[in-house]
C-alpha cells in the first residue's frame, strides 16, 4: 500500500473519533480526542518514533538523527464543528509517512525529527486558539486555564481530567537548542492551487488576524405590546453591525472580515432580544491596513449602539501579527516542489504563527477541492497526498544537505 493511500484512511479513522454522531467534532481534552491520541500515537510508534503526551494534551514524537540538531514537521489534530476530515489531520499524517519512509529505508538524517500533534488549535472549546503550540512555544497563559466551555468546565479540570497537571505546563515549553525549523503540510483552504491546476503551493506568509467578542446590550419587552419607536432591539443593532462589516471589509482589496457567531438572549419568540453576543473576526497580511480597518469597524459599533441607545462592550479575544515565512525553509520547499512553483499567502491561522516565535516556519499547501474547508466537503486527491509526501522527504533531504 502506497503512503498516500495509508495516509488517506489514516484520515478517515480520525474523522471516526468525534463527540457528535454524524459530523466531525473534536475538541481538547475530550474523548475523541482521547481516541484519536491512541491512533496516532500507535502510528507515531510504528513509524521508529518515540512518543511522549504532554501537559496540555500535544503529542510529541521524535525519530533520532545522527546529530543533535532538530527539525520540527506537524499540525493540529482536534477540529472545528462539523468539520472535514483534513484540515490538521493531514500534516501530522504526512509527516509520520515522510518518516516512516525513512525507517522503511533504515535512514536517519543529520538532526532528529520531532513531530507534533498539536491538541488544540482551532479554539472549539475555550474561547482561545493555539494552545497546543502555544505550549510548545513558551506563550501560554496561564490565566487561560480559569477559561470555561460551554458546561461551565474549566480548561483546569478540563486539562487534569484528560491525565494532565495544569502546574506543569511551563515546563512542556521548548528546553533544547533552536530547532532547525518547523514545516507544516495543510490543506489550502483556499481556491487558488485549484483554479492553478497545481496539487502543491509553497506559503510565503500567513495573514494577521484580529478576533473580538463583541456584546450589544438593549431592553427586554414584550414581542407583542412594546411599540416599535420605543425599541431597544440588541438584534437589530447587531444585524446593522454585520452588514456594516461586510461594507468595510470589501472596500479593501485582500482583506478579510467575518461575524462567525451569534447568541441572543433570552432568545424567546415572544421576547425583544436584551442582548447579543457575537464574534468578529478580522484577517490581511498587512499589520497596518489590518489595525485600520479593525478599529473602524469597531467605530461602526459604537455609532450603531449610541443611534439606538445601547450599551456596547468590546473584547480583543485574540491578536496575531502577519507571520513572513522562512525564506531559507521557501526556497528549499519551492526546490522540492520544482518547475512552476505556485506561491500563496495563508488566510487562515496556523499553528506555524506561534511557532514562528522559536523557530523559522515553512508551509506546503495542498488543492482542496473547491477550496471548501471547516465543512465535511473537504476532499483532497490521493495523488496529492503522494506529491505532498514527496515534496516533505526532498525537502528533508534538502534541509540535511544545508
Amino acid at each position: 500500500m502506497s503512503l498516500a493511500r495509508t495516509v488517506m484512511e489514516r484520515c478517515q479513522e480520525l474523522a471516526e473519533c468525534s463527540e457528535e454522531e454524524g459530523m466531525i467534532t473534536r475538541p481538547i481534552a475530550s474523548e475523541a480526542m482521547r481516541r484519536a491520541q491512541a491512533l496516532v500515537t500507535g502510528w507515531m510508534e510504528a513509524a521508529g518514533m518515540a512518543v511522549t503526551p504532554d501537559n496540555i494534551g500535544n503529542l510529541r514524537a521524535r525519530y533520532p538523527g545522527d546529530g543533535d540538531a532538530v527539525m520540527l514537521l506537524g499540525s493540529h489534530i482536534d477540529s472545528a464543528r462539523d468539520a472535514g476530515k483534513y484540515d490538521g489531520p493531514l500534516g501530522v499524517l504526512t509527516a509520520i509517512a515522510a518518516v516512516q519512509h525513512l525507517r522503511d529505508q533504515g535512514r536517519r538524517l543529520p538532526f532528529a525529527i520531532e513531530v507534533l500533534a498539536f491538541a488544540d488549535e482551532e479554539g472549539l472549546r475555550f474561547p482561545t486558539t493555539y494552545l497546543g503550540s502555544k505550549v510548545v512555544a513558551g506563550m501560554f497563559n496561564p490565566r487561560d486555564l480559569e477559561l470555561t466551555d460551554a458546561r461551565g468546565v474549566s480548561l483546569r479540570s478540563a486539562i487534569e481530567s484528560f491525565g494532565g497537571n495544569p502546574d506543569r505546563i511551563a515546563e512542556d515549553r521548548w528546553r533544547g537548542s533552536r530547532p532547525i525549523g518547523y514545516c507544516e503540510v495543510h490543506i489550502e483552504q483556499g481556491p487558488v492551487l485549484e483554479q492553478r491546476g497545481a496539487a502543491l503551493g509553497v506559503v510565503r506568509g500567513i495573514a494577521g488576524q484580529n478576533r473580538y467578542l463583541l456584546t450589544f446590550r438593549g431592553e427586554a419587552g414584550h414581542a407583542g405590546t412594546v411599540p416599535m419607536n420605543r425599541r431597544r432591539d440588541a438584534l437589530v443593532a447587531a444585524s446593522e453591525f454585520v452588514v456594516a462589516v461586510e461594507r468595510e471589509a470589501r472596500a479593501h482589496d485582500g482583506l478579510v472580515a467575518t461575524v462567525g457567531r451569534i447568541e441572543v438572549r433570552p432568545g424567546a419568540p415572544n421576547v425583544i432580544p436584551r442582548e447579543v453576543e457575537l464574534t468578529l473576526d478580522v484577517r490581511h497580511a498587512e499589520d497596518a491596513r489590518r489595525a485600520g480597518v479593525a478599529e473602524r469597524i469597531l467605530e461602526h459599533a459604537n455609532q450603531i449602539a449610541n443611534q439606538r441607545g445601547m450599551d456596547l462592550a468590546v473584547e480583543l479575544v485574540s491578536e496575531n501579527v502577519a507571520v513572513p515565512c522562512s525564506p531559507k525553509i521557501v526556497s528549499q520547499l519551492a526546490k522540492a516542489v520544482g518547475d512552476p512553483v505556485i506561491m500563496v499567502t495563508s488566510g487562515a491561522g496556523h499553528d506555524a504563527v506561534t511557532m514562528s516565535t522559536i523557530t523559522e516556519v515553512g508551509m506546503l499547501f495542498v488543492r482542496c477541492k473547491g477550496g471548501i474547508s471547516h465543512s465535511p466537503l473537504e476532499s483532497v486527491e490521493e495523488e496529492d497526498v503522494q506529491a505532498a509526501i514527496d515534496v516533505l522527504n526532498r525537502f528533508l533531504e534538502l534541509a540535511a544537505q544545508a
